[in-house]
């Protein structure tokens, strides 16, 4: 049996390495992933390769790798071609654009993650859980507006700047709370959930 020559450290239910494993299912690459974090804990040789006590980190012979946009810039740059990774720097940055902007969506939605996801319900905080609904709401209304006209966050057709996002998307439209309509983000996440490697690796039990 062939080694996978990619290897993917951390646990299936984070969304950073969920971003990962889905890229590496799009590109087509072999991987192979192993549990690391949360209820696995950290061991020395892990910290070793990543000192922030965080997941993602691959490892693909060529470098060790941690952070988990950083790491799909890479995959897409190294293994993409310019399929994933256009040549031309205006393409590229209206990817990058989206990739950063998750990033501060991200933070408005883990309150309603770790509270629906993994806290008993006697111990939510209502408002604070409303308060972040809202600010999700607002970020999303700005996706509406951009997928109005587009398919794909990354233009034409799907790229890395729909990956990050994609993950978030799942948890949103996973969460049992009463939802704003924003009809545009709906019909983009239908089409990702058509693909394999999203129903495989990111649509999976929320815990």
């Amino acid at each position: 049996m062939t080694k996978p020559f990619f290897t993917v450290w951390g646990r299936t239910n984070s969304h950073n390495v969920k971003k990962v494993v889905w890229f590496a299912e799009e590109l087509g690459l072999a991987y192979e992933r192993r549990d690391i974090g949360g209820q696995f804990g950290y061991t020395d040789d892990y910290l070793a390769k990543n000192p922030n006590r965080l997941i993602p980190t691959i490892e693909d012979g060529k470098i060790v790798l941690w952070e988990s946009n950083a790491i799909l810039r890479y995959m897409a740059a190294e293994y993409g071609g310019e399929r994933w990774f256009p040549t031309d720097p205006i393409d590229r940055a209206r990817a990058d654009r989206w990739m950063d902007w998750q990033m501060t969506y991200a933070e408005a939605q883990r309150t309603p993650f770790l509270s629906f996801a993994r806290t008993p319900q006697e111990e939510w905080d209502t408002s604070a859980i409303e308060q972040a609904i809202a600010v999700c709401a607002r970020h999303l209304s700005v996706m509406e507006h951009y997928l109005k006209d587009r398919f794909w966050l990354s233009g034409g057709r799907i790229g890395i700047g729909d990956i990050p996002m994609g993950v978030y998307a799942y948890t949103w439209f996973s969460l049992p709370f009463e939802k704003p309509e924003f009809p545009a983000v709906a019909d983009w996440y239908e089409r990702l959930c058509e693909r394999p490697g999203y129903a495989a690796q990111v649509m999976i039990p929320l815990t």
